[in-house]
């Protein structure tokens, strides 16, 4: 299966040890903001005009994730998941802070070495058949991008496409189809399959199962885990559906409105989570548990990015909110052994 092939791209650079992230996001934030010519400029400048607007997609990010290790990031829509993955996969380049590959700062190495690193880092896309070609046959799909950086030759490349379909459940002989003419399940496979064939070490996963049927989803996670333990894979899992993240991360990132508030292994942030919108987001997360509930939902709706609040972003929501919240904006602080959360509640 995929054993052969190996994760060998991004390993390759630099060395990893028990202590040093396999990636590490330092201080990162993106501000999206319409484009203005000097005409506009100028006019916004004397009042004429209104300043162009800005989205604070994500704010002053810190993150590291080590080798092997499987990281869920949740949150509501819009809160920044997305943009932040995009982030760490080089796709979006960030408006301050930086990525660092082993230790090494990737955007600063030279171009040849830059594009080297980046094979190791890849991305499986929410809608898979919006991500492939559909003009090329899967075969077609799943060879260019190891035969461009030279991974592979032509006439390796029935052999290494079948293989690659193998190793992702899928039978060889589906290499001649196109997209359009698979399942959802199916479609979700070969985008994992086009990921691994440049041998990453790292994936982020957006959303990657969100699309598909329960029992789907099951097979897919499974295919997760299973890819995990043969390659020595990292993960980067993007998901709103807090039992999928429950099953597979080792680590759970939350997000609100473009900043991580709170971080925890599985365990201690599923039976004990620190800040106020975690506790919302488990209270109402469905449970096999029988009985009344009463739901209770969070107060408020999601504020707009292009305005959001002073000092801690969820305190025109929070239950606990002090005069302080709307004032100062928390640092994410250690409350617990490997437990961290932004809030002035535990601050002290």
């Amino acid at each position: 299966m995929f054993s052969s092939l190996g994760a060998g791209v991004g390993m390759s650079v630099g060395s990893t040890t028990g202590t040093m992230p396999l990636l590490a996001l330092q201080g990162v934030s993106k501000q999206f903001g319409s484009a203005q010519g000097w005409l506009e400029r100028g006019a916004a400048r004397l009042g004429w005009l209104p300043p162009a607007g800005s989205v604070q997609a994500v704010d002053q990010v810190d993150l590291a994730i080590m080798p092997g290790e499987v990281v869920g990031l949740v949150g509501e829509s819009g809160c920044g998941k997305s943009t932040l993955g995009r982030i760490a996969v080089g796709l979006t380049p960030p408006s301050a802070g930086e990525r660092r590959w082993c230790g090494e700062a990737i955007d600063r190495l030279p171009a040849s070495e830059r594009r080297r690193l980046q094979l190791g880092i890849q991305m499986i896309f929410q809608d898979p058949y919006a991500s492939l070609n559909p003009r090329l046959t899967v075969g077609e799909l799943i060879a260019e991008a190891p035969r461009v950086h030279g991974l592979i030759g032509r006439r390796e490349q029935g052999e290494f496409v079948a293989r690659s379909l193998q190793g992702v459940g899928l039978d060889a002989t589906m290499a001649s189809r196109y997209p359009h003419q698979f399942s959802g399940g199916q479609r979700a496979r070969i985008g994992i399959a086009r990921a691994l064939a440049v041998r990453p070490a790292f994936l982020v996963c957006d959303e990657a199962v969100a699309a598909l049927d329960v029992s789907v989803q099951a097979q897919v996670l499974n295919l997760f885990a299973d890819l995990r333990e043969q390659l020595g894979l990292t993960y980067l899992f993007i998901s709103h559906d807090l039992a999928v993240v429950r099953h597979l991360a080792d680590r759970v990132a939350v997000m609100y409105l473009g900043r991580v508030v709170e971080m925890a292994r599985v365990g201690e942030l599923f039976g004990r989570p620190a800040h106020p919108y975690t506790q919302a987001l488990l209270a109402e997360a469905p449970t096999l548990k029988v009985g009344k509930r009463q739901f209770i939902p969070i107060q408020g709706e999601l504020p707009s990015p292009l305005a959001p609040p002073s000092g801690c972003h969820f305190h025109p929501r929070c239950p606990h909110a002090m005069p302080v919240c709307s004032k100062q904006a928390p640092a994410l602080r250690e409350v617990a052994p490997g437990h961290d959360s932004a809030c002035h509640l535990t601050s002290g």
